[in-house]
């Protein structure tokens, strides 16, 4: 049986679930929207367990497949992309191995960044816990082996996206230690390209290039995501008829008042209602 069975025959676009800890995952989802805009989104956040780089290996593996469990028992889909590094490198063997669904993990865009750079010194802007993985030092030795990386950690710079996104001003003040930090490193001065390799990192594009040289392009992966979900939906001929206005919902794991001040900038993605799960 279809698992659209139940669904009224208004739901039956294209359904892709979001996943993330936080709202890092709407850059994300623009991506997807801008490539597919007749596709419905479900955009979860893991709100209740956000950050994910804090977690112990085991707890963050059980926990987003309890997650993922109760969300697709409530909102079947076609589709589901993890949108978080860290969630990415540790639990998409073990979801695509008990659901029966399409998975498309965040990969840091280092081998863009290599391909594409003119000095050969790009610079990689990540979770601290990212910048330390194994996973990214493989990516790194794999695509990056002729060009010097400068890597920096920054855990907050996801707490000033996901403050952005609740309405608050985001200032060079704030901004400019963690740019500057990047521009302190040895071999700074000829790097070209910077990856960024959270996908909270591209809902400050704007703060950050501001303190950046212009020199400096930033690369992350939405695109590419969104490229290869369009393959995997057409793949599965799931494109064939598309609604003018699919319909947007956002899931959360816990209802705080930051989420109610996140209405508006979620309205900006054309999310218009929200829905609260208990795993």
């Amino acid at each position: 049986m279809s698992r659209y069975a139940d669904l009224p025959s208004h739901l039956l676009c294209p359904r892709i679930l979001v996943f993330d800890s936080g709202v890092g995952g709407l850059s994300v989802a623009q991506e997807i929207q801008a490539s597919l805009p007749g596709v419905a989104l479900i955009y979860a956040s893991d709100n209740a367990a956000f950050p994910y780089g804090t977690k112990e290996e085991g707890e963050l593996i059980a926990r987003v497949e309890r997650v993922m469990a109760a969300l697709l028992a409530s909102y079947p889909v076609d589709l589901v992309v993890v949108a978080c590094n860290t969630a990415s490198t540790l639990t998409l063997p073990h979801l695509r191995q008990r659901f029966n669904l399409p998975f498309v993990g965040v990969v840091p865009a280092i081998k863009p960044a290599a391909e594409s750079s003119q000095s050969g010194v790009i610079g990689l802007l990540a979770t601290p816990a990212t910048v330390a993985r194994p996973y990214t030092h493989d990516l790194i030795t794999t695509h990056a082996s002729d060009c010097t990386v400068i890597s920096l950690g920054s855990s907050e710079l996801v707490l000033l996206a996901e403050q952005k996104l609740r309405g608050e001003t985001i200032t060079d003040k704030a901004i400019a230690p963690i740019t500057q930090a990047l521009l302190d490193a040895d071999g700074s001065r000829q790097m070209d390209r910077l990856v960024l390799a959270c996908t909270h990192f591209p809902l400050l594009r704007e703060e950050l290039g501001r303190n950046l040289p212009q020199r400096i392009q930033l690369i992350d992966s939405g695109a590419a995501i969104a490229r290869r979900v369009k393959h995997l939906l057409e793949a599965q001929q799931r494109l064939a008829r598309l609604p003018d206005t699919p319909e947007h919902i956002a899931v959360f794991t816990q209802e705080t008042q930051e989420v109610h001040r996140l209405q508006s900038a979620l309205a900006a993605y054309a999310i218009h209602k929200t829905a609260f799960i208990t795993p």
